[in-house]
């Protein structure tokens, strides 16, 4: 059988006490107001189109989870390879967009747990991503091995510290010990944080080969708009049809809560739109997967390009 179901990814309402869930939701949005207002003043023509498809990219490419072990899947967060295309603020905004898109449309990560899966993948990772990517390719002086390597430790990093942060909230709600939640969100995260790794990895070959302009850090030089529009948004389709084909897994964080015995403490969402990835109405489940990574993909997309819009407004006036 084809179809797989897209098991959630993100924490859930109920994990978290709502003292917890509102002090992230004060951490958060200060922050992501700053990338956005960063963003708002820096964008650039390259810049655009760019974060358009990241977004509507890494939205398809988080529904394939992949396998690691013992009965678990990780998925792709996406966080090193927007901060190394796209710096820290716009990727900020990209992890922001994607994972307020999956939480509104699709209910993968409660409402009042936003702030917490934004502060976790959005801030915290970016940060990381950041600051081991940048470290590395100072030490590296401008060779080539800075690349690889900050790349691929700001990846495996990424996922490993947001994990963390995930188990300390946790932990602060009273969901589960410290001493037991940060250690089995680490652990398994640490072998997750792998396959990020590779994926990074892919990515920034993939590019210093085909579109090196792409990895220049100057935001401005790059060209070929219509092109990046157009072979990002032909691979986000792609990783969309794709989608049956993840792991039946569940992931890292459902994972840890079914071996702690605090899965139960999940609520339903408040309401229903596509949840669980599925189109209502559809009886061929792989059929309804593929059409709400489809939907994803177009309303990401359709962001940007309201993002573009409101730019060229504002030059013009």
């Amino acid at each position: 059988m084809l179809f797989s179901p897209v098991h959630p990814m993100h924490i859930p309402d109920g994990f978290l006490s709502t003292m917890v869930s509102l002090v992230m939701w004060v951490l958060s949005v200060p922050v992501v107001a700053l990338a956005l207002r960063r963003v708002g003043r820096d964008l650039s023509e390259r810049q655009v189109p760019l974060m358009g498809v990241m977004a509507a990219a890494l939205f398809a490419g988080q529904m394939l989870n992949f396998t690691v072990t013992g009965g678990t899947s990780g998925h792709l967060l996406g966080a090193a390879i927007a901060t190394i295309l796209l710096g820290p603020w716009a990727a900020m905004v990209v992890l922001t967009t994607v994972v307020s898109v999956q939480a509104l449309v699709f209910q993968d990560g409660g409402l009042l747990a936003l702030g917490a899966n934004l502060f976790n993948m959005a801030v915290i990772g970016v940060s990381v991503s950041y600051f081991l990517f940048s470290s590395v390719r100072r030490l590296a002086g401008g060779r080539s091995w800075g690349l690889f390597v900050g790349g691929a430790l700001a990846a495996w990093s990424s996922i490993v510290i947001s994990a963390l942060a995930a188990a300390l909230e946790l932990a602060l709600s009273g969901t589960s010990p410290a001493n037991i939640a940060i250690p089995a969100m680490g652990g398994i995260h640490m072998l997750i944080g792998l396959g990020e790794a590779g994926i990074t990895l892919g990515v920034l070959a993939f590019l210093q080969t085909a579109r090196r302009d792409l990895l220049q850090t100057d935001a401005t030089r790059a060209s070929g708009n219509r092109a990046i529009w157009a072979g990002g948004l032909v691979l986000a389709t792609l990783l969309a049809v794709l989608s049956p084909l993840a792991s039946r897994h569940p992931d890292g964080l459902i994972w840890v809560a079914r071996q702690q015995g605090f899965l139960s403490a999940a609520k339903s969402p408040t309401f229903k739109i596509f949840s669980g990835y599925l189109i209502p109405g559809i009886s061929n489940r792989t059929l309804a997967t593929i059409l709400a990574a489809l939907v994803g993909v177009i309303l990401i997309a359709a962001v940007a390009l309201l993002a573009d819009w409101m730019r060229t407004r504002r030059q013009r006036k």
